[in-house]
């Protein structure tokens, strides 16, 4: 039990951290950093300190917290991107978007299920598995890489295909993860495939896109175009964002769909309900201070268990090399063989396919799929995905500011030429 001096050392370090999320960015504006980077490097420092040490557990100690704390910070991150995107959906419209999910995540998959499956020597459900947590882009560390605030403009092509990717791909990952959960039960045969087909693929995946778009229509209704007395965009106030993604995401998960789909959807159809209201400009600055606190308390955390919870137990040579050709060959290949039939310049595919960050996602499918079924060497699948995303925090939060520049310069350069 907490002492209460220990108790209120906690509360001050919370509130020097929480203070940091919030300026740290501002200073790291122009710098070849980023605010993820920081949370991690803190809780690594934090976690040295003797009194501390005790919080510094296994994710396989504690997997329903696990679960649900990555699932929450997923949720909010959700509604965040979808917000702030201004693009209208259409087939032309979103075509980087529908390539990058019909065609690079399932390289991606593939690719990576067979790393793990050759140099790691994982059977085939603990391969799949390992490879649909790490293939979507994550919706909460890729907030840099994202396009800005509602109605603001900064939305180019290579920003907006990765903040709609980010978007879908975490619900669309989902098939996978519920395929390598069949394959590790005692037998899977015809019909097990069959209902996984079915339900898993055909109608989660439906019941998502379908409860999003009933719930944003509805939402949107409500909140602009009442009679004025009872608009919900009267009131201002912001928390409105974070109820439309918990009410979008707990009733789809109800009706057996995938929330994360519709908890996008949901945010999309809100943004387009009245598209140049400012009171968009609070439901997503809510949603991006939810989720950078959350954010903030996933990553510190993290940082403490990769350094003093034995999260990096089972490393070896193998471990390392599967990490970098996941995060600079797999990934990049994928997402350029995906956008190579387009007349996109080779800078803005590049960025794209180089950005496929592996974050909170990650650690929410392993541990979800972990709660659901008994996989062989799950520590050793938490060290092989821990690696993967702190080398992801680094070297994309290292390239990111100076990458996203260059590609602004360009950009500019052009349009003058023009």
């Amino acid at each position: 039990m907490l002492d209460s001096g220990f108790y209120v050392q906690i509360l001050t370090g919370m509130g020097a951290i929480i203070l940091m999320t919030a300026w740290i960015p501002m200073a790291l504006r122009k710098m070849p950093l980023s605010l993820p980077i920081f949370c991690v490097a803190i809780g690594a420092a934090l976690f040295t300190m003797p009194r501390l040490r005790p919080f510094a557990v296994h994710p396989l100690q504690y997997p329903v917290l696990v679960e649900r704390l990555s699932e929450f910070v997923v949720v909010v991150a959700l509604m965040g991107a979808g917000l702030k995107i201004d693009r209208l959906v259409g087939l032309r419209r979103w075509v980087l978007t529908w390539r990058l999910l019909a065609i690079a995540m399932p390289i991606t998959i593939l690719l990576v299920a067979a790393l793990a499956s050759s140099l790691l020597g994982l059977g085939l459900a603990a391969a799949l598995l390992l490879a649909s947590s790490l293939a979507p882009t994550d919706p909460v560390l890729a907030s840099d890489v994202q396009v800005g605030a509602p109605g603001e403009g900064e939305e180019d092509e290579a920003r907006f295909a990765l903040t709609s990717e980010a978007g879908l791909n975490d619900g669309l990952a989902f098939p996978f993860v519920n395929l390598a959960i069949a394959l590790a039960g005692l037998s899977f045969g015809t019909q097990a495939f069959g209902h996984w087909l079915i339900v898993d693929v055909i109608w989660k995946v439906l019941a998502g896109l379908g409860m999003g778009y009933v719930i944003g229509m509805g939402l949107g209704f409500v909140t602009f175009h009442l009679p004025n007395a009872a608009k919900l965009s009267r009131t201002g106030d912001g928390f409105v964002a974070l109820g439309a993604a918990l009410l979008a995401y707990g009733l789809t998960q109800l009706a057996h769909g995938y929330g994360f789909l519709a908890v996008f959807v949901a945010a999309l159809c809100l943004r387009h309900a009245s598209r140049d209201h400012s009171y968009h400009h609070r439901l997503h600055a809510f949603a991006e201070e939810a989720e950078r606190l959350l954010m903030m308390l996933v990553l510190v955390l993290f940082g403490g268990m990769i350094t003093h919870a034995g999260l990096f137990a089972h490393l070896d040579i193998w471990t390392i090399l599967f990490t970098a050709l996941t995060i600079l060959v797999v990934r990049p290949f994928a997402g350029l063989i995906s956008l190579a039939a387009l007349e996109l310049p080779w800078r803005e595919k590049l960025v794209i396919s180089f950005f496929g960050i592996r974050g909170v996602g990650t650690i929410y499918y392993l541990a979800f799929a972990l709660n659901q079924a008994n996989f062989p060497e799950a520590e050793r699948l938490w060290s092989v995905a821990a690696l993967v995303i702190l080398v992801s925090i680094v070297l994309h939060g290292i390239t990111v500011t100076p990458s996203l520049q260059l590609l602004d310069q360009w950009q500019a350069r052009r349009q003058s030429s023009r």
